[in-house]
């Protein structure tokens, strides 16, 4: 059996923290808390888990901090939590069969990560990441802000999920590091001009987030899935912005670098339910439903747009067209993702009346 070490790093956590641990501390051998300038009672917090508290001066660079708090573990494998992370209760017992069977030739176990859900609980938005590194490889943390695990080596995908939990005190974090970093007139990564245009259009700095985000493009050296996401957010801006045209462009766009995704199958389908062209949305989000998920499993996913979402949609296309038992067919199948949903629910009613006068 393997022994793992729980590196975190942490500011101002004394309410998240304690949950985050106690999902997690009866499956980990070490627990090493790096803060980095808690003014609140984060550390005290801790100490009912028995961890090991350091503190660090925070610099600006989140990759620092955490290649820290890595170099403080003494197990064979590290695992690593945000505060507002936590394991549920069947992710804790997959955690702990793991440790009991992993091959120890593993470098890496990769797991799912779930980063926000709908008023029922399903998952609309997940990514995968490195979660679990062999502590020998010495893997490093690489990037200021947005940082990511640099591995290699045998993978093992996991079917473990870290639940992120997180709201939004720091919503202004990264795009003030950004700024910080832009102002002093630092060269930007690639990754970095695409996170930035993130941070700019979660802050709705609409104009400028196209600037970026089409100079992250322009550039050519992006990893293809940023490259299709940033099509998508870029089309999301000209849509604040109320140009329908670009937004097209850049919706379009997207399939320059891969075969189409639910995400802008179902933009395309929109598209033309607002233009009255049920036929040709209907077509757009039939493809949504019927292709394949993207075999890169390392990108964030709109799981809505290949699941409920598209069948919603096709409800309303069908019955424009006066195909009402297809219309409650597809309203069916988004009512299994969505049982309580006030609209599906609405469209049930409306369309059994519909049939059965047509059948009476």
């Amino acid at each position: 059996m393997i022994t793992i070490s729980l590196c975190m790093i942490v500011k101002n956590e004394e309410t998240a923290l304690p949950r985050c641990l106690a999902s997690v501390a009866s499956a980990v051998d070490q627990i090493i808390i790096v803060d980095t300038g808690s003014t609140d009672n984060t550390i005290s917090t801790a100490q009912p888990f028995k961890a090991n508290i350091h503190t660090f001066q925070w610099i600006d660079d989140f990759s620092a901090a955490r290649n820290y708090a890595f170099s403080l573990a003494d197990q064979e494998y590290i695992l690593w939590l945000d505060a507002d992370d936590v394991l549920k209760e069947e992710d804790l017992a997959k955690l702990i069969t793991l440790k009991e069977t992993l091959n120890p030739m593993i470098d890496s176990v990769t797991m799912n990560y779930n980063l926000a859900f709908d008023e029922y609980g399903n998952t609309i938005s997940s990514l995968r990441r490195n979660r679990l590194v062999k502590r020998s490889n010495q893997f490093r943390w690489i990037g200021q802000v947005h940082e990511y695990l640099e591995v290699s080596g045998q993978i093992h995908d996991s079917d473990i999920s870290v639940t992120h939990c997180g709201d939004e005190r720091d919503s202004d974090r990264n795009l003030h590091l950004y700024l910080k970093k832009w102002s002093r007139q630092e060269p930007f990564s690639p990754r970095d001009t695409y996170y930035f245009a993130n941070e700019l259009l979660d802050h709705h700095m609409h104009e400028m987030a196209v600037l970026y985000y089409r100079k992250f493009l322009d550039q050519g050296l992006g990893w293809v899935e940023d490259n299709i996401a940033a099509c998508g957010k870029v089309a999301d801006c000209y849509h604040a912005l109320g140009e329908p045209d670009k937004e097209m462009q850049f919706t379009l766009k997207s399939f320059e670098y891969a075969s189409p995704r639910p995400e802008f199958c179902c933009r395309l389908g929109f598209h033309f339910l607002e233009k009255n062209d049920p036929r040709t949305s209907l077509y757009w989000y039939l493809q949504a439903v019927q292709m394949a998920p993207p075999a890169d499993h390392w990108a964030i996913r709109n799981n809505s747009c290949s699941t409920w979402l598209p069948h919603l949609q096709l409800c309303v296309c069908y019955d424009r067209l006066g195909e009402h038992e297809l219309a409650y067919q597809h309203n069916e199948l988004a009512r299994k993702y969505r049982p309580e949903d006030k609209a599906i629910l609405a469209n049930k009613l409306y369309l059994e009346s519909i049939l059965q006068v047509q059948t009476g």
